[in-house]
């Protein structure tokens, strides 16, 4: 597995969850803990699932054990949410920009009571997953902050890839 293929995922992951932060700050801290009847709730509780979802799974990736999950009600306004979603955001990207081959061909093994035991993965499948589910929960924020009248945008990783390739590379 070639490293530059995760490095440009995880940029698309997180320059798309840049761009969700830049409409979430157009709302009010009151519309950004509403609750909503879908999936995580609130988009504070869906980038709180995610940070804390990312920081998980870099922390396997990494050798570590994974953090405790966050706790959303922790993070009462945007900028308390923004300022950890950063932190996990910088500690992924610094680590993604040097991941080796060799660390992508790894397997990581990994115990997931809540779905069935031990699991086993290479790392590069287990990254592949952290920008899959994010798109997942980013198309479920974008709903959310379209019903606020936050301005949305297309999140194609296609899109992404056109919007930020060189003359060159097209």
């Amino acid at each position: 597995m070639d490293p530059t293929v995760i490095r440009t995922l995880f940029e698309y992951h997180y320059g798309q969850y840049r761009r969700v932060w830049q409409a979430v700050m157009q709302l009010n801290d009151a519309q950004f803990t509403q609750e909503v009847p879908y999936s995580n709730g609130s988009l504070r509780n869906h980038l709180v699932h995610v940070a804390s979802v990312d920081a998980r799974w870099l922390a396997r990736v990494q050798g570590n054990p994974p953090p405790d999950r966050l706790d959303p009600a922790h993070f009462p306004s945007r900028q308390a949410a923004r300022t950890q979603w950063e932190d996990v955001e910088r500690a992924s990207l610094a680590y993604i920009r040097v991941i080796s081959p060799e660390k992508l061909a790894e397997t990581l093994a990994f115990d997931l009571p809540q779905r069935g035991g031990p699991k086993h993965n290479p790392v590069w499948q287990v990254l592949h997953h952290v920008v899959n589910h994010g798109t997942d929960h980013r198309a479920q924020m974008l709903w959310i902050l379209h019903n606020f009248g936050a301005p949305t945008f297309e999140q194609d990783l296609m899109i992404y890839l056109w919007e930020h390739s060189t003359d060159d590379e097209q």
